[in-house]
């Protein structure tokens, strides 16, 4: 059984080869024109290479085949055709990004290309076989019918949820490696108390996410010198699908010995809904405020989350920590019970998620900014915005 040293070695690995492709990449892709150019949405001066998602994909081909070579892994591996249909899977919906990076695909050829990976995913069987709902007894079990549309709905939601994330540098980097992390020591803990196969796959593809996101984050906060891209974001979508698919739908059944196991089984659905209820929040906003406004869906604006948080006097920086902040909160609310087995104490996470309202709402850069003294902002961080978002491929709501 790898324990949390080994695959924090693996994680490692990924973000060594991340970090060191990077600037490969970024030179490759300046020499080659594979640029996001500035436009009336961004304020960076220059363009930026927005094929960064080729390093992240490169650090995880290594962290990968590294894992697949050490001995200690050896149970994820040997017999099991899982690995492998994540390699391919990836490497096709990596592809479909990349292609859209340098030169564009209509959106209809982008799901299909992810529908394509969802279906090698089945193929190779790595799919969810059953999830919980809350104050319903025992788990609704997916019929082999099921499984491949379950699968494929599952990786769509979170490859677009974080393709919407990508909307300031470090944005969807940062979110992922602290939702992985979170889910990778939430799997760790099933699998310790024996609820999780130790065969299972899902603790690695999460580590390995959490290492390219690291690996990439020195190069893309604010000032970014490279972008993800549709690439690099369909990528950690994919990962993020994968582990919480193959854990949260394989966990063993309902122990009373585990303090919060009802709860806590629906926590491998509940991770990436939380940490990414900012973005859903922020893509329902957008529908209805056009709607209300008679906007085409595809119209851009300026007046998502983050634009909201930099109107209000935040700089990039800033306004990218505070989501962050927020991911983290939602994260450790959702693990507290796992890993101190008590249940959900929700008075200090109330004051915490009041601590950063307040922060949000009462910095001294926003007072100023109400004072008509913070003309300045919102670089008042000392930043400035440069949004990666593009248009989401699925829906066609521009961000």
């Amino acid at each position: 059984m790898p324990d949390i040293g080994s695959y924090l070695l693996i994680g490692a690995v990924a973000a060594v080869v991340t970090f060191a492709t990077t600037p490969i990449v970024g030179w490759l892709a300046r020499r080659r024109g594979w640029v996001y150019l500035p436009t009336d949405r961004t304020v960076h001066q220059t363009p930026l290479p927005d094929v960064g998602g080729l390093a992240m994909f490169l650090g995880f081909v290594a962290a990968l085949t590294t894992a697949k070579f050490t001995d200690v892994f050896d149970v994820l591996f040997d017999s099991n055709s899982e690995p492998l249909g994540v390699l391919l899977a990836a490497a096709i919906i990596f592809v479909v990004g990349f292609i859209d990076d340098i030169r564009e695909i209509s959106p209809p050829a982008k799901l299909a290309g992810t529908v394509l990976a969802g279906l090698v995913l089945v193929q190779f069987g790595v799919v969810m076989f059953s999830f919980r709902l809350p104050f319903y007894e025992g788990p609704i079990i997916l019929s082999d019918d099921l499984q491949p549309l379950v699968t494929v709905l599952w990786l769509i939601g979170m490859t677009q949820a974080i393709n919407l994330i990508d909307g300031l540098d470090g944005l969807a980097a940062g979110i992922v490696a602290i939702a992985a992390f979170a889910f990778f020591l939430y799997s760790q803990e099933l699998t310790n108390t024996g609820l999780l196969d130790v065969r299972n796959i899902g603790p690695l593809i999460a580590i390995i996410a959490v290492g390219v996101c690291v690996g990439f984050l020195p190069h893309n906060f604010n000032p970014a010198r490279i972008m993800m891209g549709d690439g690099g974001a369909l990528l950690l979508g994919l990962f993020l699908a994968v582990s919480t698919s193959v854990v949260g739908g394989r966990a063993d059944s309902f122990s009373e010995e585990f303090v919060g196991q009802t709860y806590f089984f629906l926590a491998p659905l509940a991770i990436p809904l939380l940490i990414l209820g900012v973005p859903i929040f922020d893509l329902l906003f957008a529908v209805i405020r056009r709607a209300t406004g008679r906007k085409s869906l595809a119209a851009a604006d300026k007046g998502h989350l983050h634009h909201r948080l930099m109107d209000l006097g935040h700089g990039h920086r800033r306004s990218v920590v505070i989501l962050w902040t927020w991911t983290a909160l939602l994260s450790g609310f959702v693990l507290y019970p796992t890993l101190t087995g008590q249940n959900p104490a929700y008075l200090p996470f109330g004051i915490a998620a009041l601590g950063i309202i307040l922060f949000t709402v009462l910095h001294p850069s926003v007072r100023a900014r109400r004072r008509g003294n913070g003309d300045a902002a919102p670089g008042g961080d000392g930043d400035s915005l440069n949004t990666s978002d593009k248009e989401l491929p699925s829906v066609g709501i521009d961000q």
